[in-house]
């Protein structure tokens, strides 16, 4: 779980250009509310966790509720992973 959400707050500083420093973004920080995060940077993020973690995200999945903060989208990165090692 903590490989993940260090992956994510990787994520989010290099490939999204969020100002704010690693070391800075807590696990329920809010992505839209503290790190700014805005419509095209979450379906970044989508995309960019997609290919990362090998999962796939459906539409249903792709919900504010998964993407609050990195919190969520770990949980939400492990619970995929789990469903597709089910269905292999």
């Amino acid at each position: 779980m903590k490989e993940i959400q260090a992956a994510i707050r990787s994520i989010i500083v290099n490939d999204l250009f969020c100002e704010i420093p690693e070391s800075e973004i807590g696990v329920d920080d809010g992505l839209r509310d503290v790190l700014a995060l805005d419509s095209l940077g979450f379906l970044e993020l989508r995309v960019i966790c997609e290919q990362q973690f090998d999962i796939e995200i459906s539409e249903d999945d792709f919900s504010p509720e998964n993407f609050t903060s990195i919190r969520s989208i770990s949980d939400l990165v492990l619970r995929l992973r789990e469903t597709q090692l089910e269905t292999t």
